[in-house]
């Protein structure tokens, strides 16, 4: 009976903790932030009402805003349960721990998972199946530290307690074990940087939406000794040189349309 009166009263001590850190008023003008940030990162937005009732990162992130302080405040269990039933209703897993700065964004967001010891920068987009996790049974510092106007693209982990810098950009299905510099774009697994500062590092210029296909291009390498392979047979047996004729022509044309790959198309 004590043990429960006791656990009542760590309940009510958060919460009176939490109400005096949260003002109304500030809540009500980081809701407002949070809105605007949608308007303006979301084309598909088209007013405050839809954005309000319709958009599951949005509620993932106000009812984070609700956890986090009585996390803070060491209130037991409540914080868990509240992160829980977010995950439930929009399917984005928060830790009630995680630190995030204002103008945070995610977009669609089903399976995004942020860990305890996370901290987020401002104006920071996360697109869906975002990771922001551990690499292990790791205690205190765990998780990654990402800075402001950053983006992370579908998919992508970044695993550890690792910087990324301000402005960086992940791209989709990365994975990051390392800390990534401003201003850089990442992409691979694990993550390595192929921009910095604008300039290329290793690799042809590409953007955003034209991210390097590592399949296609071991596809490419593939069929090219394929091809030198065919070539050598035909001069050492010249008889079976024109029936093979035809078909390194449909050979070829599949290698251009590989080649095509590295200009951004994709398999």
């Amino acid at each position: 009976m004590n043990r429960a009166l006791g656990t009542v009263a760590d309940v009510a001590e958060g919460a009176w903790c939490a109400a005096r850190r949260s003002r109304p008023r500030r809540f009500v003008e980081r809701m407002r932030r949070d809105v605007r940030a949608v308007k303006d990162r979301d084309p598909a937005a088209t007013s405050t009402f839809e954005i309000v009732t319709s958009y599951a990162g949005l509620h993932a992130l106000w009812l984070h805003r609700v956890a986090h302080p009585l996390y803070r405040c060491g209130m037991p269990v409540v914080p868990r349960w509240i992160s829980q039933f977010n995950r439930f209703v929009t399917g984005i897993e928060i830790h009630p721990g995680a630190r995030i700065g204002e103008g945070f964004f995610v977009d669609h967001g089903s399976g995004v998972v942020i860990g305890e010891t996370t901290e987020i920068g401002d104006n920071v987009t996360l697109y869906q199946g975002v990771t922001l996790g551990g690499t292990g049974k790791e205690h205190g510092k765990r998780h990654p530290t990402l800075g402001d106007n950053i983006v992370v693209g579908s998919g992508a982990s970044v695993l550890g307690s690792v910087h990324i810098g301000d402005n960086a950009k992940i791209g989709s299905g990365s994975v990051v074990v390392h800390d990534v510099p401003a201003n850089a774009t990442v992409v691979g697994n694990p993550g390595h940087p192929v921009l910095v500062d604008g300039q290329r590092v290793g690799i042809p210029d590409i953007d955003y939406s034209h991210l390097p296909d590592p399949m296609a291009e071991a596809l490419k390498c593939l069929v090219e000794r394929i091809i030198a392979l065919e070539q050598e047979l035909d001069e050492i047996n010249p008889e079976r040189k024109e029936r093979r004729r035809e078909r390194i022509t449909r050979s070829q044309e599949t290698l251009d349309r590989l080649l095509h790959f590295s200009d951004g198309a994709g398999i």
